[in-house]
């Protein structure tokens, strides 16, 4: 029997490696994550190799794995441009890009918003760090990015502002004794953790970073277990597991920002652009953010 590399699993495979995961992979196809394993599992069966594999909590490609993801991209190109040749095009497609755990308060909005105006429209998103976003807008893989501002050196258009809160598990209590601060972060580079350390050096506190992490979920399951407090961008309640503290200097709040691809559809942009304003000024569902 012939082998066939299917379109469908093809892009499954491309969004776990634009989205850097397949939690954000599903969420960005609209599937769920158990149909993203399994289309990689029907890839790896026609290849006859692994084509992911665990590097503790991060998924990493295999050599197979980059080859294939380098080949499906064209292969996905070849498709697409082929309909549309064929006056067959799929519905106009919309790409959404925003920092992690930024859904919680600006995707709802925003698909409502697009489902009323553009219900043809196929509206996709993608869950990433400041920089791979804007990066992902220059090279067009991105309609629309939203991002924090400071953390960008391309600029964007302002949409609003989050406010900065301390948090940390209902347990845990403030060192003594003049003991260092214990932190916990996204690595390097990240705005909201230059942010925290330039606050607690302002106010004269030592500190100490105890736990790091390349993605939000590391730092909020680090705070949860005790191991430091965490400074989070949020409107609302603070994260499940956590609760806000007053007894540490504040922190200023960060702008957000959008960019918007070249040659993207305006009025559809436009209105994405709306929504966000609209949404920041009111700022009602819980928000955590990375940049």
């Amino acid at each position: 029997m012939s082998k066939v590399l299917d379109i469908t699993p093809l892009r499954s495979l491309i969004a776990i490696a634009d989205n850097g995961g397949f939690h954000r992979a599903a969420a960005s196809l609209a599937l769920t994550q158990s149909a993203v394993s399994q289309h990689v599992r029907r890839l790896e069966a026609v290849v006859g190799r692994p084509l992911v594999e665990r590097d503790g909590r991060r998924t990493r490609f295999t050599p197979a794995g980059e080859l294939l993801i380098a080949e499906g991209r064209r292969i996905l190109d070849a498709h697409d441009d082929t309909l549309r040749r064929l006056a067959i095009s799929p519905a106009a497609q919309l790409i959404v890009g925003v920092t992690e755990h930024a859904a919680d308060l600006i995707l709802p909005p925003i698909i409502d918003r697009l489902g009323e105006s553009f219900p043809d429209l196929d509206v996709q998103f993608r869950f990433d760090r400041t920089r791979r976003l804007s990066d992902a807008v220059d090279q067009g893989s991105v309609d629309v990015a939203v991002f924090v501002a400071e953390a960008s050196e391309r600029p964007g258009s302002p949409i609003g502002s989050l406010p900065l809160h301390w948090c940390s598990a209902p347990e845990w209590d403030l060192p003594v004794d003049g003991a260092p601060l214990p932190l916990v972060a996204i690595e390097a580079p990240c705005t909201i953790r230059s942010t925290a350390l330039r606050a607690l050096a302002g106010a004269d506190v030592p500190v100490r970073v105890t736990g790091e992490a390349a993605y939000l979920a590391g730092v909020l399951n680090a705070a949860r277990a005790g191991l430091g407090v965490a400074l989070l961008a949020f409107t609302g309640a603070p994260p499940e597991g956590l609760v806000e503290r007053f007894d540490l200097p504040p922190a200023p709040a960060i702008n957000l920002a959008a960019r918007i691809r070249e040659g993207a559809d305006t009025e559809v942009t436009e209105t994405v652009l709306g929504v966000l304003q609209a949404t920041l000024r009111t700022g009602s569902p819980a928000l955590a953010l990375t940049a």
